[in-house]
């Protein structure tokens, strides 16, 4: 069985949350691809649709959307992007990264809130009532 740690950025707050997804939930991940959709029940979130904007794996090698399937493969950069940024001007490197597909190799997976729901995440994962007691104090 597959687990991840999706890291969920919510552009209405600007924070990012890092959830742990296991078992059935996390099979919802496996097949999808950069820029697919997922539904936020997946990791806590009912209401919510994410997008998968990208991931990495054990060894910390970036997603990168440009590489078909979910294996690694050696790609010659020459542009900044991801997984590589260059030194100076003209500067070429073979980098190894992983595909846009998620698999069972890849341990983080980024995604951002792509509809939102009717309540805010905060509540859904249970942390507006730990910021509403510091308010009281």
């Amino acid at each position: 069985m597959p687990s991840f740690n999706v890291v969920v950025g919510d552009p209405e707050s600007g924070l990012a949350h890092q959830l742990e997804v296991d078992g059935q939930d996390a099979n919802r991940f496996v097949g999808k691809a950069i820029g697919d959709e997922v539904d936020g029940s997946a990791v806590g979130l009912d209401g919510y649709t994410l997008e998968i904007t990208g991931g990495s794996d054990e060894a910390g090698r970036p997603m990168r959307s440009d590489v078909v399937g979910p294996n690694l493969k050696s790609v010659l950069m020459k542009e900044d992007g991801v997984g590589y940024n260059q030194s100076r001007g003209g500067e070429r490197k073979r980098v190894t990264v992983r595909g846009s597909e998620v698999s069972d190799a890849v341990v983080q997976i980024n995604a951002t809130v792509a509809e939102a729901g009717d309540e805010s995440v905060e509540s859904l994962l249970g942390l507006a009532d730990d910021e509403s007691d510091d308010d009281e104090e």
